[in-house]
């Protein structure tokens, strides 16, 4: 179970980025932030609450583009390498001394585009259930999911779609969530928050899956320590992921957290929370 004793002081934050769009962000704590999130496509800054309650530290979620409060990019390019531009402004605004980078499905990618192209930003990181090994067979029940409707007639009926594609979750933790990434138009139905390009169904899908590839090019030139966390019942990374990963990385750590889906973070926050804990001290 998890027990807060004191609850820590969060804020909404934001800035303007250089082309004029803004990136809100979530700010944990009054101590320089030590550990700065990036969630995963159709997720938002709140998919880390629990984690970072349970972790109890001074950090930084942030909304990605196209996502939570963030402004939608208007070429609708969501791809790591440009995302990680716009996270790199977000560690040199608000976490400048941030010892470790998380980041999950997309933001992950992200995270390994940032840790490659600024190491001085990212002295550690923890990538969460995703390699660029990653297919469209692989993440199937995700994209269906997320590139399912837009808008509900009700609260109960977007809920109940989140609720049968997401077996590992409790309907609270659910709930919570579609609240924090949802929002109620003016004739009372509902509506998801995030730019439905960040997962468009690409037409060069072969293009896409070869520049995610090129990641792995990215990895074997790291020199920051690196963590996979990998959820135990989520088809997303396969043993040959792994494989390819402890290949081009040898001293990659490699974490199986038992019953956790893709969302790690929501299956199994205080599990990866007492991991990120041991990457931080180390």
């Amino acid at each position: 179970a998890l027990s807060v004793a004191t609850l820590p002081k969060v804020q909404r934050v934001s800035m303007k980025l250089s082309d004029g769009r803004t990136m809100s962000a979530l700010q944990w704590g009054t101590g320089a932030p030590e550990v700065l999130f990036v969630h995963g496509s159709a997720q938002n800054a709140h998919t880390w609450d629990t984690v970072i309650l349970a972790m109890g530290v001074s950090a930084i979620a942030i909304d990605m583009p196209g996502h939570g409060y963030s402004s939608w990019r208007s070429d609708g390019n969501y791809e790591p390498a440009v995302l990680a531009r716009d996270v790199a402004t977000a560690i040199e605004t608000w976490a400048p001394s941030a010892k470790l980078i998380v980041g999950m499905s997309l933001g992950g990618l992200t995270t390994v585009a940032l840790a490659g192209a600024r190491p001085d930003l990212a002295p550690r990181i923890v990538v969460v259930d995703i390699t660029p090994g990653v297919n469209s067979q692989k993440s199937k029940a995700i994209t269906d999911f997320v590139n399912g409707p837009q808008t509900f007639a009700s609260f109960e009926e977007l809920l109940a779609r989140t609720i049968e594609h997401n077996p590992t979750r409790t309907q609270s933790s659910l709930r919570r969530g579609i609240l924090h990434n949802a929002k109620q138009l003016e004739d009372g139905s509902w509506q998801w928050r995030y730019d439905r390009s960040t997962h468009a169904p690409v037409e060069d899908a072969a293009k896409k899956i070869e520049r995610l590839s090129a990641l792995w090019g990215v990895i074997e030139n790291l020199k920051c320590q690196m963590l996979l966390v990998r959820g135990g019942v989520s088809p997303v990374v396969d043993d040959a992921d792994v494989a390819e990963l402890q290949r081009r990385k040898p001293d990659a750590e490699v974490l199986v957290v038992d019953g956790a889906g893709h969302s790690v973070q929501g299956d199994r926050p205080v599990e990866l929370a007492t991991a990120l804990t041991r990457i931080l001290q180390s």
